[in-house]
């Protein structure tokens, strides 16, 4: 496969080879023996238990401080015997190895990351997943990044969240736009509904907190393209006139029928009123209609009304 282009961000590298018994170690992945551990159990309680004021659970007697690795007592044995494991762990020589075969692409995407400005959301969903190809190697992102000082952790977050807003949002562009119209109208009535409400939810939340969000973006070097919830609204608009006409063409379909068709034609009837109850909370929600929304929803109502 193609190695794929980048923006101003080198490609990753290839994984570090495979520690003790041949199994990569990843943020997925277990750590080996050491989550299963009595003796890092039993320290971290004993430890736990002295930071809190506690007298320790387990004597310290000169054949345990031992075994312990430490010649002195108390705290500084106890520390010495951590910092030992800690040292011995295979997890915490996989962060150590992290660092020593990723440093070089990790203080390249520092540099990127500090320089990086843009208002192209493309170019921001792409510099993401370069970052991403380049950090998803790591046995542990935060352990590996604190052993580099500066490190623009916040800035990398503001990235990835910025990023994520704009792929959720486009996504919801993508399905609007490819939003299904077919008969049944009152499938489709409550498939669009329940879809609407939801989107809504979000859409609300997000408005409430833009103007903080956009300037935090904004001191990260991102000009968020906040445009696309413009877009969004409008396609909610556009997919709610689809309801209208369905709705409008079933009713007309069975206004004038014999007599059998009552039930159904009262039915029909019903889902004219469902649908502009839905197109007016869509038009209160995108704060106004286009000209095909307008002139279906005036029908709809004349339909209503002369047929009452």
């Amino acid at each position: 496969m193609a190695p794929r282009k980048s923006v101003g961000l080198p490609l990753p590298p290839p994984k570090p080879p495979a520690i003790g018994a041949g199994k990569m170690f990843s943020r997925k992945q277990s750590i080996g023996k050491l989550k299963k551990s009595t003796i890092m159990s039993n320290l971290f309680r004993d430890l736990r238990a002295m930071l809190e004021g506690s007298r320790l659970h387990v004597k310290v007697t000169g054949r345990t401080k031992k075994q312990l690795g430490g010649s002195g007592g108390g705290k500084e044995g106890l520390a010495a015997s951590l910092q030992e494991l800690a040292r011995r762990s295979p997890f915490f020589k996989q962060i150590e190895e992290d660092v020593e075969n990723h440093g070089k692409s990790i203080l390249e995407l520092k540099a990127a990351i500090n320089s990086f400005e843009t208002k192209d959301m493309t170019e921001l969903i792409k510099f993401q997943q370069d970052m991403e190809a380049i950090l998803e190697v790591l046995t542990d992102e935060s352990q590996v990044l604190a052993k580099f000082e500066g490190f623009p952790v916040k800035k990398m977050e503001t990235i990835r969240t910025a990023a994520a807003l704009f792929s959720k949002s486009n996504s919801i562009v993508s399905k609007l736009k490819n939003w299904e119209v077919k008969s049944p109208a009152a499938q489709l009535l409550i498939k669009f509904d329940r879809y609407f409400t939801e989107v809504k939810v979000e859409l609300d939340a997000i408005e409430r907190i833009k103007d903080e969000e956009s300037r935090n973006y904004r001191r990260h070097g991102i000009d968020f393209d906040f445009n696309i919830f413009v877009t969004i609204k409008e396609l909610m608009v556009d997919v709610s006139s689809s309801c209208m006409e369905l709705a409008l063409k079933e009713w007309r379909e069975t206004k004038g029928a014999a007599c059998k068709a009552d039930a159904q034609k009262k039915v029909n009837k019903n889902l004219l009123w469902r649908a502009f109850q839905l197109a007016f909370r869509v038009y209160s929600f995108a704060g106004g209609n286009d000209d095909r929304s307008d002139k279906l929803a005036k029908d709809l109502a004349n339909e209503i009304l002369s047929d009452s």
